[in-house]
């Protein structure tokens, strides 16, 4: 029980730390914030469709080579 209090020091400690260090964080504004998301959403969107587009024409050209053995 002897190293009990050094423990809750050393969390106390590292809280501490933590938090002067969110104080030096420059935050994005609102708009900076808004703008990412936007970006991130059609980035999101953009590699969606691609990958829908290539599965289908994967799986349409495996359709072909595989129909052909009377595999699929």
């Amino acid at each position: 029980m002897k190293n009990v209090p050094t423990v809750f020091g050393e969390i106390s400690k590292f809280f501490s730390e933590v938090r002067n260090e969110f104080a030096k964080v420059i935050w994005p504004t609102k708009q900076e914030f808004i703008g990412s998301i936007i970006i991130v959403l059609f980035i999101i969107a953009f590699f969606a469709i691609y990958l829908g587009v290539v599965d289908f024409g994967l799986s349409r050209f495996a359709r072909s080579i595989f129909g052909r053995f009377g595999i699929y």
